[in-house]
């Protein structure tokens, strides 16, 4: 399957922080700010690069580029990471997918969605809990048919059974994640989990 967990320690520790109960919100948007800085460098690894001619104050040398990349928020837990990717890229452009869960069903809603032209870029599409794959899919599938090709999500935690969904969805797209945790309970939850991302990031429990 083509997924990367993140084995550091600076990871596992902000995703210790995310993990706790007793984690404020503003500590949690906080964690979940430096979580994503370890999952861009990884996800961005393989980027492709433009040399290009610059002048250090003491004479011509040779530097690089990373061209043409789009960020895609999947709302609204997404947006807790959407601020690193800017911090790191500030060219970066932003997409926005919005969806809700039927909490019966686990099916994704479509209320939103709002993509830039990705032809020839580096899609990062941001998917903090990775549970039954089923926003994640949706996600992919409307980024590829506005012309993306290299596509990598970036998730806090991922379950097995999104992972498989992705796998046969989506065999192309790199899942870079914190962590895979053990299982999806009968609400369609991630455990251990983290809780609800969006309700923990804007204090909406």
């Amino acid at each position: 399957m083509n997924l990367t967990v993140i084995d550091h320690p600076l990871t596992r520790h902000y995703l210790t922080v995310l993990r706790d109960r007793h984690t404020t919100s503003e500590e949690f948007r906080a964690a979940a700010r430096r979580l994503t800085y370890t999952l861009i460098h990884e996800a961005t690894a393989r980027a492709p690069l433009q040399q290009t001619n610059i002048e250090t104050p003491l004479e011509p040398t040779v530097g690089y580029r990373m061209p043409g990349v789009v960020a895609i928020a999947v709302l609204r837990a997404g947006l807790g990471m959407l601020d690193a990717v800017v911090d790191l890229i500030p060219d970066v452009k932003v997409g926005f997918a919005g969806l809700q869960r039927d909490e019966e069903t686990a099916l994704p809603m479509e209320y939103y969605i709002r993509l830039p032209d990705l032809s020839g870029s580096v899609v990062l599409i941001l998917e903090p809990m990775l549970a039954t794959g089923g926003s994640l899919s949706w996600a992919v599938a409307k980024a590829k048919s506005n012309g993306a090709r290299d596509i990598t999500a970036l998730c806090v935690v991922a379950a097995p059974e999104g992972v498989r969904r992705m796998y046969q969805d989506h065999p192309d797209v790199r899942i870079v994640a914190a962590a895979l945790d053990r299982e999806l309970n009968a609400q369609f939850y991630i455990q251990p989990g983290l809780g609800d991302m969006g309700d923990r990031l804007f204090g909406t429990l």
